[in-house]
């Protein structure tokens, strides 16, 4: 047994001799092959070689790159070639050369260049302050509300962060338009303007604003046909190609580091909190208010009590954006005003009419008071809120929201819907608190 054991032992140790000269030969050769394999005068990597040492790698080229002064396309070429480096970056340090290559600004050039003390403003005053939202169907059939939440929507001034609710009624795709349009329009005038928001008067807001709600009403009253308008929730598709009666209020903040604007068409509101008293920062736009209505009769029109008052027995709204079929009555001018920022200010709330019809703005200021202060709130024993939906704020946005601005944002939704509102709820908080934010 032993012999046999030995026999075989041996006979294994000579196939393993045999075959390694072979083997080691082999793979000298492979790697020969790969070793000259070139693509366009670039080296190819492995075929061995995983995703993650590739990023390695590319890590490491952009390392060498920066410390070169080279591009980093064309340092895997160079890379293989020294001399061939060298001279191109001498052709591309001489003056005459047609090729420029700039280096990586340092830490010190780039953070003044971003920084916002450029214009006279602190970095903290500058970030997008806490945010919460929410919006319900509530006891309506169809979701017609819109948010739109855009921090940072202007890049030519540093610090505007862009708040809107949009009221939609006959159909959704008006206020969903508004979602997606209205703060790339008041960027396109903040730019007109100069692009520096503090350099804008309070008349020049007011125009500027004004500008962005008339294109907004002409975009979707034009007839612009209802494939480009419809949401997940048009009832207008394959119905008519142009819906006149569809419109949408909308109320519009936009938050400086000194100033809050606020733009408004409609009965949406904003209310500002200041040292726990409610400050209306808006006007409902109803057809009985008396000088709305004044200027319906003067425009050939009536308003007609249906239900409460509305225009021409239909709209109970004096001003929208779109509804083409109740022009000159129902306009879409927002009424605009300008506030001053105060050490004293607490929170900014922003809501459709589904909350404001039930309750009151001390009521709505004393709720996002409570939440914001920590005090124990039947919000607090609910799970935590999650952050918006993407649809509702800029994609791929870095601020997330606060979950303090989130529970009295869903607090004073359930109270709306306690107290019998019968129309969809939508609720912004923005905490204003320059200590918090």
């Amino acid at each position: 047994m032993a012999e046999i054991c030995c026999g075989v032992v041996r006979g294994r140790e000579a196939s393993a001799g045999a075959c390694e000269p072979s083997s080691r030969a082999a793979r000298r050769r492979r790697m020969e092959i790969r070793r000259f394999r070139f693509v366009s005068g670039v080296a190819a990597p492995p075929a061995g070689l995983g995703r993650k040492r590739q990023r390695i790698e590319r890590c490491s080229s952009a390392a060498i790159s920066a410390a070169s002064g080279l591009p980093l396309d064309l340092e895997p070429a160079l890379a293989a070639n020294p001399s061939e480096a060298e001279d191109f970056k001498s052709k591309s340090d001489s003056s005459d050369s047609p090729i420029s290559v700039a280096s990586p600004p340092s830490s010190s050039s780039s953070s003044s260049s971003s920084s916002p003390s450029r214009a006279g403003e602190s970095p903290a005053s500058c970030r997008c302050p806490k945010y919460g939202m929410i919006s319900v169907c509530g006891r309506r059939r169809d979701m017609e509300d819109a948010i739109s939440i855009r921090p940072g929507f202007a890049e030519e001034s540093v610090g505007l962060h862009f708040f809107g609710v949009f009221d939609g009624h006959g159909c959704s795709h008006v206020a969903v338009s508004c979602k997606d349009r209205m703060h790339e329009l008041v960027a396109e005038e903040l730019r007109r303007g100069g692009g520096v928001s503090s350099c804008l008067t309070e008349p020049e807001w007011k125009a500027m604003m004004e500008r962005s709600f008339a294109r907004m009403d002409a975009d979707v009253s034009s007839g612009w046909s209802v494939g480009t308008l419809r949401s997940a929730n048009c009832r207008c598709e394959m119905q008519i190609p142009k819906c006149d009666h569809v419109g949408s209020t909308a109320v519009v903040t936009v938050v400086t580091p000194d100033r809050i604007v606020v733009s408004n068409c409609g009965d949406s509101r904003a209310v500002l909190c200041r040292k726990g008293v409610p400050v209306p920062l808006s006007a409902d736009h109803k057809p009985d208010r008396p000088d709305e209505l004044e200027r319906i009769e003067a425009a050939g029109g009536r308003v007609i009590y249906w239900d409460g008052a509305r225009v021409l027995g239909v709209l109970a709204m004096s001003r929208a954006i779109g509804d083409n079929y109740l022009k000159p009555y129902v306009i879409s001018e927002p009424e605009v005003t300008v506030t001053e920022r105060t050490e004293e200010d607490e929170c900014l709330i922003l809501a459709s009419d589904g909350l404001w019809d039930v309750v009151t703005n001390e009521m709505a200021c004393e709720v996002v008071r409570m939440c914001l202060r920590g005090s124990s709130s039947p919000a607090k024993k609910e799970r935590a809120v999650s952050p918006p939906p993407a649809e509702a704020v800029a994609g791929g946005s870095a601020v997330e929201s606060d979950k303090a601005c989130n529970d009295a944002a869903l607090l004073l939704t359930k109270l709306a819907l306690a107290r019998q509102s019968a129309d969809n709820v939508s609720v912004v908080v923005v905490d204003l608190r320059r200590k918090s934010s």
